[in-house]
């Protein structure tokens, strides 16, 4: 990696991006020098990102080694409890406070979604991006800041659930309720809308779940 790309993200972020995208998977083992060589920084500030992350617990002790940690069915069941709370009040508020120029966002990305129901990796990434912006919508630095180590801990999560049969377009219609609630300034619909959502993502993972693959 060049040093300008690294002059923009610290090794934190770095590591953290490659666990979001895939690069490093639970039960991968992270090593410094590897990961010095591969981002273009020196140890030291890797050394630092790794005990940041393992205080956070997504990385893990195997031995004398840090590997990325995995969720069990409580943990990830506890998550997404936590995430669908704070993801409805995030609605809510962004009902309230959103401008306008924040929900033609919200509505232009739902748009540009449909376009990407047959490829479930880039509407992965453009569903964060979504939910991010509904966040950021809220204009609560508090419960933003909460949301944020919520979707880090989402990284420990392998794969997507949205490479499901139908489960694409059921999320992208599901994001399509949560904007035109917020645009009609229905918190309280915003908030179930939202609701219903995390519920519909998880019940997927679950079934992913069972049937023996690692949903994300």
């Amino acid at each position: 990696m060049n040093e300008t790309k690294t002059g923009q993200k610290d090794a934190y972020e770095l590591i953290l991006d490659a666990i979001d995208v895939g690069v490093y998977r639970p039960g991968d083992r992270l090593v410094e020098s590897e990961l010095a060589d591969r981002f273009g920084v020196s140890r030291t500030p890797i050394r630092e990102a790794l005990q940041r992350l393992e205080t956070q617990r997504l990385l893990a002790r195997d031995g004398r080694s840090l590997i990325v940690a995995s969720l069990n069915h409580n943990q990830l069941a506890e998550l997404y409890a936590v995430r669908a709370e704070l993801e409805a009040l995030a609605a809510r508020l962004a009902a309230q406070h959103a401008a306008p120029e924040e929900i033609k966002v919200l509505r232009d990305m739902v748009d540009e979604d449909k376009k990407r129901l047959d490829n479930p990796e880039e509407l992965a990434r453009t569903n964060r991006r979504f939910h991010k912006q509904l966040h950021l919508a809220s204009h609560n630095r508090y419960l933003v800041q909460q949301l944020d180590m919520v979707h880090r801990t989402m990284a420990l999560l392998a794969t997507t659930s949205l490479a499901a049969e139908g489960r694409a377009e059921n999320a992208v219609g599901e994001h399509e309720a949560i904007v035109r609630a917020i645009e009609a300034r229905d918190g309280d619909a915003a908030g179930t809308a939202l609701r219903a959502h995390i519920s519909h993502a998880f019940e997927t993972r679950l079934k992913l779940d069972a049937a023996g693959s690692d949903p994300r």
